[in-house]
């Protein structure tokens, strides 16, 4: 059994079927226990014979864990009326749903409790909001449950209970969730859904608009043609413990998870400052001991990954793998997968203080903004191995590097620099900036990490999408257009894969492929 078949989680993002009903009846008994648990399947399958596209889940190997329920209305009759949740199921024939509709309705949406602290819940949010943008549709609309009200019903007014939700004074369970994902109020329901003695039957109007309304459209699941991506310019400080290092790598994937990135990279050997903690003595033997903790921090970068909906290239760690030492790169995609590629060039440098071994395995990776390499530090000098990438679909590489000095830094750059332009692909790079004095082989760091495009008309004139403050740490995010790698390959004014004599040349792969 390989790697990827041990994987704890296999998300996948799909549109709800009606063989679903009895992963939906098991979830909603358990989340809807005191309100009269699951819907009919009468109810269930009318709901997706009207609006399958609307109808989203959430399954991990083989079984739905999470799902999202929703109809077409039209915006404005909702902003001067009352109305209730039974207005819109009306005993499940759903008469609520208008086919013409201008805007969605989110009629429900649960998780599964055992899964629960994975953030499905924000996923879901997410999927309706990009299935708003592929309809063309003005806003998503709902009423929301406000739980924790019946507390406070004795003492505050549900308006007055809101404000302070709103201030941050009271946390509620429900609103607090929907405030944090760009809802804005609209209005208190009265009696929307009886029931709800948590909410004393209250419920709140919800909205998000959809500044892209008849601009830009995408489809939920798909493969982004606007990927975000982020760099982290990491600071090499000292950490008396792992937990210590991952709260640091946390805030920064937090951070920029939280402008919506798809991707975010990390620099090479960015754990190094937990070295201070061996035998500085002995730098093999320093780096074989950091090497022990590998396992942990490839686990909590997948779990970042789930829980923060981000893929995590993890910059590289040391691997200890048959009593031979490498420096490995770990791709944590946020379907709760993990991949990883082996640095393959490795350094004199590095082959005398540490003793490090050469992996011989070339990866590819699919991920839902497309297919990406990932080459560590010296291997971005070596272009047989990008163009090999290049060959078989490669539109973004990401590099996380580690240089000493601006010469050996601008070594990196340049090379980076040169894949993006013979590759016509974006090229992202990240490094570490500060000192770590107690640490052998490791003591000084350079960097000024970037985000390097094709040279051509279409892309920024300098061939720089953007790129750190040298030697600061902090991050970059950048929006990237994989239509126009298309276009440049195409219609490009030079077009080097396109271009090339392949009846004179070819790179040939000797050891064994994926």
């Amino acid at each position: 059994m390989n790697d990827t078949e041990q994987q704890e989680y296999k998300l996948i993002l799909r549109g709800l079927t009606h063989a679903d009903y009895p992963n939906i009846k098991q979830i909603m008994d358990r989340v809807y226990s005191g309100m009269g648990g699951a819907w009919t399947p009468g109810e269930f399958n009318t709901l997706i014979d009207q609006f399958p596209e609307g109808q989203i889940c959430i399954e991990d190997k083989g079984r739905v864990v999470a799902a999202a329920l929703t109809i077409r209305v039209n915006a404005a009759e909702f902003e001067n009326r009352r109305h209730t949740y039974e207005d819109l199921v009306d005993d499940g024939e759903m008469s609520g749903h208008d086919p013409m509709g201008d805007a969605l309705y989110g009629v429900d949406i649960f998780v599964d409790p055992d899964y629960r602290g994975l953030r499905l819940g924000r996923r879901l949010y997410d999927a309706r909001k990009q299935l708003c943008e592929t309809l063309n549709l003005k806003s998503i609309i709902f009423g929301g449950r406000i739980p924790g009200y019946g507390e406070y019903a004795g003492s505050m007014t549900p308006a007055a209970y809101i404000q302070k939700v709103k201030a941050n004074e009271i946390y509620d369970p429900v609103l607090t969730f929907q405030l944090s994902n760009d809802f804005h109020i609209k209005k208190v329901l009265k009696n929307y859904i009886p029931a709800d003695t948590q909410s004393d039957a209250y419920g709140v109007l919800m909205e998000w608009n959809n500044i892209y309304y008849e601009k830009r459209q995408k489809l939920f699941g798909g493969r982004k043609s606007y990927p975000r991506i982020s760099v982290v310019q990491w600071q090499m400080r000292p950490f008396d413990k792992l937990d210590d290092f991952l709260h640091q790598v946390e805030f920064f994937v937090d951070a920029v998870a939280g402008y919506n990135s798809d991707m975010v990279l990390f620099p090479e050997l960015l754990n190094a400052p937990l070295l201070k903690n061996f035998n500085q003595e002995n730098p093999a033997e320093a780096m074989r001991s950091l090497a022990e903790y590998t396992d942990e921090i490839r686990a909590a970068f997948v779990n970042m990954a789930l829980s923060y909906n981000i893929n995590i290239v993890a910059g590289s760690v040391p691997e200890l793998k048959d009593d031979f030492l490498y420096n490995v790169s770990f791709l944590c995609r946020r379907d709760g997968t993990w991949d990883a590629q082996y640095k393959l060039h490795i350094t004199p440098d590095e082959a005398h203080y540490w003793g490090l071994k050469g992996g011989d395995r070339l990866r590819i990776f699919d991920t839902d903004i497309g297919k990406i390499g990932v080459l560590i530090c010296y291997d971005v000098e070596f272009p047989e191995l990008s163009r090999r990438l290049a060959d078989k679909g490669m539109t973004i590489l990401f590099v996380p590097y580690w240089a000493d000095t601006k010469n050996a830094y601008l070594r990196i750059r340049r090379c980076a620099q040169a894949r993006a332009i013979e590759n016509e692909c974006y090229v992202a790079i990240s490094g570490s900036v500060g000192n770590l004095p107690k640490v052998e082989n490791m003591d000084i760091q350079y960097s000024q990490s970037a985000v390097f495009t094709p040279s051509d008309f279409a892309f920024p004139h300098d061939a720089i999408a953007a790129e750190a403050t040298p030697n600061t740490e902090m991050t970059l995010m950048v929006d990237l257009d994989l239509d126009l790698l298309k276009e440049l390959r195409q219609q490009g004014s030079v077009r080097n894969l396109q271009s090339r004599r392949k009846e004179l040349y070819e790179v040939i792969w000797k050891m064994e492929e994926d």
